[in-house]
């Protein structure tokens, strides 16, 4: 959101409601997390939508927002005339939330289903989509070596509502849908958020705010006898935090020392 003044502007980046914030919007704080956490994760947290008491008029308010933003704020201010390049990338990345992007990948999925584009294009759309405040890219963070690495990212929507609305459902992943959750979270409190790699092993975020330091898995459950989530902590520097998160009441605990917490615990602390 841009405030005018005196000929400048002040640049005031907002995001949608959180899951505590949505809780409160609709006067639920005195009520059982856990019942309202699937409608959050279905119609997000614009407060025009949450508003709304009709399912269809909310997928109907959600198809304008994304519209919107998509056609006029991105394609109408880079002018765009052919949008279905645009639109094929958002969905793509829709589709890949969590997912490692790379350019090429992108490029070589849309010539193969007959669209004629550049990597060039794919490269500027991605930025536009990025500057739009649609999608957040993540980079990634060398956590042996201390750098930012090059080339490939993850890429997170701003608002869970419209991988539901975009998508066929089939099509949607529950523990990247998780993962996109925490992600906006850290955001909405302060912190810079990117992908840890440390050697072969990937953290999937490691989150700083100032010297607060937090590398955190994220999980829809942890399958049994499944090591995964805390072997990638196994080598990672001491003296930072290493938590778990997992969609999954069975889940919570302690594994090798790194506390295991349920997402509805992780939002509303």
């Amino acid at each position: 959101m841009a405030t005018y003044l005196t000929g400048r502007y002040v640049e005031i980046k907002m995001l949608p409601l959180t899951f505590k914030e949505f809780l409160h919007f609709k006067k639920l704080e005195n009520t059982d997390p856990a019942r309202h956490l699937s409608e959050y994760l279905e119609y997000g947290g614009f407060p025009s939508v949450v508003l709304q008491t009709n399912s269809q008029l909310k997928r109907d308010v959600l198809s304008g927002i994304y519209n919107s933003i998509l056609l006029r704020d991105v394609a109408g201010r880079a002018t765009i005339k052919n949008t279905e390049v645009l639109e094929r990338i958002a969905l793509y990345l829709l589709s890949n939330t969590g997912q490692l992007i790379s350019i090429n990948k992108i490029a070589n999925t849309l010539r193969s289903s007959g669209l004629k584009v550049s990597n060039n294009t794919v490269e500027n759309y991605l930025e536009l989509l990025h500057n739009a405040f649609l999608f957040y890219k993540v980079p990634r963070f060398d956590i042996r070596e201390k750098e930012y690495l090059r080339g490939q990212g993850k890429y997170y929507v701003v608002d869970l509502c419209f991988i539901r609305s975009q998508l066929q459902r089939k099509n949607i992943n529950r523990s990247s849908k998780i993962e996109n959750l925490v992600y906006l979270e850290l955001l909405s409190r302060g912190y810079e958020v990117f992908v840890g790699k440390y050697n072969d092993k990937e953290v999937d975020f490691v989150a700083q705010k100032d010297t607060d330091v937090k590398y955190i898995q994220v999980t829809d459950h942890i399958p049994e006898n499944s090591t995964r989530e805390s072997n990638n902590f196994l080598h990672l520097p001491t003296g930072y935090q290493k938590i778990i998160i997992t969609n999954n009441w069975d889940d919570v605990g302690n594994i090798d020392g790194i506390p295991v917490i349920h997402i509805i615990d992780f939002l509303t602390k």
